[in-house]
């Protein structure tokens, strides 16, 4: 295994607490996922200062998104990062990683967001990139992962079979940048909570609503908060609100101990929201203040009235407006509210 330079950074084992020796993917001693943990003060002049690791940016703009006020809550137009989604925020931080690891040859597993902003962070990086997708994959999301200049290889079978080829495209030398297993991807995602609390003139807000479904975007948030709280920048944590859709919902279901019985086959209209039985499952049980499931309907409703106010995002990204009106119907109103949208409409227009 490649030795890692010198950098200031804690990477550990998130099951057993075991330190990553190199770059591998996994835990030598028990299998499970690593985790990257800030054990330096909290830099509130500059945010990449607060990822002392990195020593090279491979960046394209990414970051700095507008937060709007708007029906009485805070919007955060994440999805108007450079390639359409708040994924560019582990992207960044990852391919900075592996390129300054000399990494030049990478697999992903993803048709979706995530492949999309790993293609276009490699590319930027100068480092090739393939990747798996299932083989029923198609749409504008496939098609600007080709626009990349990343190759494309369809996978038959489950999404299992997919991560499952990507990782073991290692025997050709390639290595494998899981956008879900790679600890710098989810580290990256630190930065969408300072921006939070410093858009609101670092003023912690009650709530946080985020779509939920790997668990990327939900830890590294929740990561954000905790090393803001813990370097004394703020003084408690918002409330995080997960949504997921009533069609995928393993993470409300565990949250509010109810039964999940996967489908056969997926037709929710939320397709950014598909994992069915996420690796980080009880991760994110632990650090959600409440789990709100939406409907395909409310869905498409919450959609229409995002896009009259301006806002053309993904049907995943409308979920978390979908939660809030079911949120305050049983709540009543509440103040100081942010709804983080996440992906750009214009990849799913028919």
């Amino acid at each position: 295994m490649r030795a890692l330079i010198n950098v200031s950074m804690v990477t550990v084992c998130m099951r057993c607490g075991a330190p990553r020796e190199g770059l591998e993917v996994r835990c030598k001693r028990c299998g499970g996922p690593f985790k990257e943990v800030p054990d330096y003060p909290f830099v509130k002049e500059d945010f990449k200062k607060n990822f002392p690791y990195i020593k090279s940016w491979i960046s394209l703009g990414e970051g700095n998104t507008p937060m709007i006020s708007k029906r009485g809550v805070y919007f955060k137009l994440d999805f108007l990062n450079p390639t359409g989604s708040y994924k560019d925020r582990g992207s960044v931080t990852l391919i900075s990683y592996l390129k300054q690891n000399s990494i030049t040859r990478i697999t992903e597993d993803s048709s979706g967001n995530a492949g999309a902003s790993i293609a276009a962070y490699g590319a930027a990086a100068g480092i090739e990139v393939k990747v798996f997708v299932p083989e029923t994959a198609k749409g504008a999301k496939l098609a600007q992962i080709q626009a990349y200049g990343a190759k494309v290889v369809k996978v038959p079978g489950s999404r299992e079979n997919v991560s499952k080829a990507a990782e073991e495209a290692s025997k050709e030398g390639y290595y494998y940048a899981s956008h879900i297993l790679q600890p710098q991807f989810r580290d990256g995602i630190r930065t969408l909570a300072y921006e939070i609390v410093r858009d609101l003139g670092w003023r912690v807000p009650d709530y946080v609503f985020l779509p939920i479904s790997a668990g990327t975007l939900l830890l590294g948030v929740n990561e954000g908060f905790e090393h803001m709280l813990r370097s004394g920048a703020i003084d408690h944590k918002p409330k995080i609100v997960g949504v997921q859709t009533k069609e995928v919902s393993p993470v409300c279901s565990k949250f509010k101990n109810i039964e999940y019985k996967p489908p056969e086959k997926l037709v929710t209209i939320a397709d950014a929201l598909v994992s069915t039985n996420p690796i980080f499952l009880d991760d994110m049980v632990k650090v959600l203040s409440d789990c709100i499931i939406v409907s395909d309907d409310e869905i498409v409703d919450a959609h229409k009235d995002l896009a009259k106010e301006g806002l053309l995002v993904e049907y995943s990204s409308a979920t978390v407006w979908a939660a809030f009106k079911k949120f305050i119907t049983n709540e009543g109103k509440v103040d100081n509210v942010v709804l983080v949208l996440t992906g750009n409409g214009l990849k799913t227009l028919q």
